[in-house]
């Protein structure tokens, strides 16, 4: 009797600390770390095309641009191709000449150490954004502009001999006097065809040059 109690105590001290083991807690597993939000990558800047040295706009031709002061523009075309030349009355105030390094026939204008003016004079051969270039007619200059031209006849020639006015930027019909205005004027002679080209700012209304 005594062996069977005993082997009943044994049986039951077991099952209790297996069931002591059960019930102990389970160590939790390691929470992973929550994943890091990567910062969205920085849009490239989208590349500015360079300035076609071929076409003439009313901000300029190139590399050379107007409102440039007059040693930026010596970097790039160089000096004056005739230094001896007078390009104005006053050329510290205003000055016109052919740099050496511009391309044929090509003049500029420097007003107080500043590029206020890009002329295309006969024998040029560089075209405006519109495709116009010295030798085209008034007819077909009208045409492509429609209204946003203004005509005004020549200061020294009969008709159909006239001026022609393109203003991109703070033009109108009258006498332009805001500096930051650009445009574009199509000098036409008597045979009805375009015998120069001014580029920039109001500078392009002066008729002789600089005056």
């Amino acid at each position: 009797m005594m062996i069977r109690l005993t082997a009943v105590s044994a049986v039951a001290l077991l099952t209790l600390a297996a069931c002591g083991r059960d019930e102990r807690p389970t160590a939790e597993a390691p929470q992973e770390a929550p994943p890091v939000a990567m910062a969205p990558a920085a849009p490239t800047p989208p590349v500015t095309p360079a300035a076609d040295p071929n076409i003439l706009t009313a901000e300029g031709l190139g590399p050379v641009r107007i409102g440039m002061s007059r040693a930026d523009l010596v970097k790039v075309w160089g000096e004056d191709s005739q230094p001896n030349a007078v390009g104005g009355p006053e050329p510290e105030v205003c000055d016109q000449f052919h740099p050496t390094k511009a391309p044929a026939d090509v003049l500029v204008m420097i007003q107080r150490g500043v590029l206020t003016r890009i002329t295309l004079s006969r024998g040029a051969t560089i075209e405006t954004d519109r495709g116009f270039e010295v030798g085209d007619t008034a007819m077909a200059i009208k045409q492509a502009y429609g209204g946003s031209i203004f005509a005004q006849p020549h200061k020294y020639q009969d008709a159909p001999a006239e001026d022609l006015y393109a203003w991109s930027k703070g033009g109108s019909s009258a006498y332009v006097t805001d500096p930051a205005a650009r445009g574009v004027r199509y000098e036409v002679g008597a045979d009805g065809k375009v015998i120069a080209i001014h580029a920039g700012d109001p500078s392009i209304q002066l008729v002789e040059g600089c005056s």
